[in-house]
C-alpha cells in the first residue's frame, strides 16, 4: 500500500487564489490586509518561520510589519511591542513568534493582545469562543490540518480521531475543533502524550491518527491502523536536521500521509493569512 499523500503545498496555493479575490476587493476600497510580527531573539527556525510569513504577504500583496527584539529584551519591551500593534490601526492582525527566551512570559504578553488581532487564535478569549462552537479566529495549525484532511476526503463525522501531544498551539484547540457539531468535524477524539505508558494502544484504533508531540519518529507503522490517515504535524530537530514524528515507512500502511515538508506547514500559514485577511474584512465592515 501507497498512502495518498496529503499535499499541504498545492493545497495551500490553491486556498492563496481564493484569497488574493478577497484581498483585491479590499485593495480597492483603500484597504490593504496588513500583517505584523514580533521576533524575540535569534532561534534560527523562529526566524525562518517569521521570514516566510512575510514572503506570504508579499505573495499576496498584503502588507507586513515586522519587529525584531533582542534575546535581552525586557518583559517590559515586548509589552511595548504588543501594545503598539493593538493602537495601530494598519495593522490587523499579529503574532508573537513562539518560543520565547525563558526570562520572558509569552503567557502573560499573550494576555495583552487583542483578541480580534490575535493572528494565532490562541488567545483565551478565541480558545473560549473555540470550545463554545463560536465563530473567532481559529489556531492556525489546527484548522489547517482540518481543511487538508477535508480537501482530500478524509472522512472526520463520527470516526476516531487521536492526537498524540495536548499543547497549546495543536493538541488541545485541534482536539475541540474536530470534536464540534459540525459536518466537517464530529469525530470522536482522544488525545494521548508522552506521558502515556503504551501511546500504541490507542494509535491503532485511530481511523485519523496525527502526531504533535515533537519526538522524533514516534509513531511507527507497528503503531498505525491499515488504512488510516496519518498526520505529521510534529517536527524537531536532529544534528540540526529536521525531523518529523512519522517515521517514513509509515507510507506503506496509511492510506493518507502528510509529507514532512510541504504538507502541515504551509497549511499552518495560509490559515494565518486568511485570519489576518478575515480581520481587515471585519475592519472594513465598520
Amino acid at each position: 500500500m501507497t498512502a495518498i499523500k496529503l499535499d499541504g503545498e498545492m493545497l495551500s496555493a490553491e486556498i492563496k487564489t481564493s484569497l488574493s479575490t478577497r484581498i483585491a476587493a479590499l485593495i480597492e476600497r483603500g484597504i490593504t490586509p496588513t500583517l505584523g510580527t514580533l521576533l524575540v531573539g535569534d532561534d534560527g527556525p523562529s526566524a525562518n518561520y517569521v521570514a516566510m510569513k512575510h514572503r506570504d504577504s508579499a505573495e499576496l500583496q498584503m502588507g507586513s510589519r515586522e519587529v525584531h527584539l533582542p534575546a535581552t529584551a525586557t518583559q517590559a519591551d515586548v509589552d511595548a511591542v504588543v501594545d503598539d500593534f493593538n493602537s495601530d490601526p494598519s495593522v490587523d492582525a499579529y503574532i508573537m513568534q513562539y518560543p520565547f527566551p525563558a526570562h520572558l512570559n509569552y503567557e502573560a504578553a499573550l494576555m495583552r493582545v487583542l483578541p480580534e488581532k490575535d493572528a494565532d487564535g490562541l488567545h483565551p478569549v478565541n480558545l473560549g469562543k473555540l470550545v463554545q462552537g463560536v465563530d473567532a479566529p481559529l489556531a492556525c495549525t489546527p484548522k489547517g490540518i482540518q481543511l487538508l484532511l477535508e480537501h482530500y476526503d478524509v472522512p472526520i463525522e463520527g470516526r476516531h480521531v487521536v492526537i498524540i501531544g495536548r499543547g497549546l498551539t495543536i493538541g488541545r484547540p485541534l482536539a475541540n475543533l474536530l470534536s464540534l457539531k459540525r459536518k466537517e468535524a464530529n469525530a470522536a477524539v482522544t488525545v494521548v502524550h508522552t506521558g502515556v505508558g503504551d501511546i500504541s494502544k490507542y494509535t491503532r484504533n485511530a481511523d485519523i491518527l496525527i502526531a504533535a508531540a515533537g519526538s522524533p519518529s514516534i509513531v511507527t507503522p507497528q503503531m498505525v491502523k491499515p488504512n488510516a490517515a496519518v498526520v505529521a504535524a510534529g517536527v524537531s530537530f536532529v544534528n540540526n536536521k529536521l525531523v518529523s514524528d512519522v517515521d517514513a515507512t509509515v507510507a506503506e500502511v496509511a492510506g493518507w500521509l502528510s509529507p514532512r515538508i510541504g504538507g502541515v506547514g504551509p497549511m499552518t500559514r495560509v490559515v494565518l493569512m486568511s485570519n489576518t485577511v478575515a480581520a481587515a474584512e471585519r475592519t472594513a465592515a465598520f
